[in-house]
């Protein structure tokens, strides 16, 4: 499966190849302002990695960045529309890419193809899922939360993101491990989902610690576990799915931009190279490992190589449970 600790192949030899290209990368001028799409609403990793990044990319490229959203289960609309934009570097889809991965394997008419439409850009960062659940539910551990839905079949609820996302694969997965009746219900991005749970709405959630961690700082959500085999520095006292014995230690939401197929690579290289530059910086890498991420930035071909080897590795998940949505 996929580790934060995985080096990406040939990060060396795409960093310097990167650098040959500087010249004729940094020609390449914005002409008008720059959509940043987020495929999900308000306040979920993705936005709030948008609007952290946004003013920065702008001062460098010179250009306004226009933050939008367009919000659906699984962000498949957001992506469609950066898809069939122009080819022109002017519009990015920063989106959960593990989500976008899973797709190809579970939607049989997808309006994009996840590689053939999208160009990828970069990745950004890692951050570990949080699993919890609202205050009333009254578990404390993975054992103890076992027992409850033994003891009180259908009565739990776990918020996704949407049809086909990492979470809804997590808690189909969980299930079939562990034996549990628990509901999924799919909500238009994380952010819908974590205000789901902390309504009562529905009462489990598993969500990138970046967007979730406030609230379970806030008691406002109680914490059960963090997907990875690293705790949370600012939850020291939650153990990891590694440490549990749990399935899909390393599932997470993972990060990245894409733009519309047939950008000049020239464009692409630029965006690569600003991109890069605002992730790397001490103040953002900073501000994202405080809520939960890791920067995990890398070259348009390490990232297309990546997101190959996500849609070969969740395909297998999607095979190996038996996992059909249609």
């Amino acid at each position: 499966m996929l580790t934060r600790r995985t080096t990406l192949a040939g990060l060396a030899a795409g960093t310097a190849a990167l650098a040959c290209s500087g010249a004729p990368a940094l020609s390449q001028s914005f002409t008008k302002q720059l959509h940043m799409i987020v495929p999900y609403g308000p306040g979920g990793t993705s936005d709030i990695l948008a609007r952290l990044i946004g003013p920065k990319l702008s001062a460098a490229i010179g250009q306004p960045v226009i933050v939008e959203n367009k919000p659906s289960s699984s962000g498949n609309i957001g992506a469609d529309f950066v898809a069939k934009s122009p080819p022109d570097g002017h519009t990015l889809l920063i989106t959960d890419a593990g989500t976008l991965a899973t797709q190809p394997n579970l939607v049989k008419k997808l309006s994009f193809d996840v590689q053939k439409d999208l160009v990828p850009v970069t990745l950004v960062m890692f951050s570990p899922y949080l699993f919890a659940v609202h205050p009333s539910v009254p578990v404390a551990t993975l054992a103890e939360l076992i027992a409850f839905d033994k003891a009180n079949p259908g009565k739990l609820n776990v918020g996704t993101s949407g049809v086909g996302s990492i979470q809804h694969l997590t808690a189909i997965v969980l299930a079939k491990k562990y034996g549990l009746k628990w509901g999924i219900v799919p909500y238009r991005g994380g952010a819908a989902a974590v205000r789901a749970v902390v309504t009562n709405e529905s009462n489990v959630i598993f969500n990138g610690a970046l967007a979730t961690m406030p609230f379970v700082a806030q008691n406002q959500l109680k914490g059960i576990a963090v997907s990875g085999d690293k705790r949370l520095p600012g939850l020291p006292n939650l153990q990891t799915f590694k440490e549990l014995g749990m399935p899909l230690v390393d599932a997470g939401s993972w990060q990245g931009f894409l733009t519309s197929k047939g950008t000049p690579p020239a464009m692409t290289a630029r965006l690569n190279t600003e991109l890069r530059k605002v992730l790397d910086s001490a103040e953002i890498t900073k501000k994202l490992a405080e809520l939960g991420g890791d920067v995990k930035t890398s070259t348009p071909d390490e990232f297309a190589s990546w997101l190959t080897k996500a849609i070969g590795e969740w395909g297998e998940v999607v095979k190996a449970e038996n996992i059909s949505l249609d």
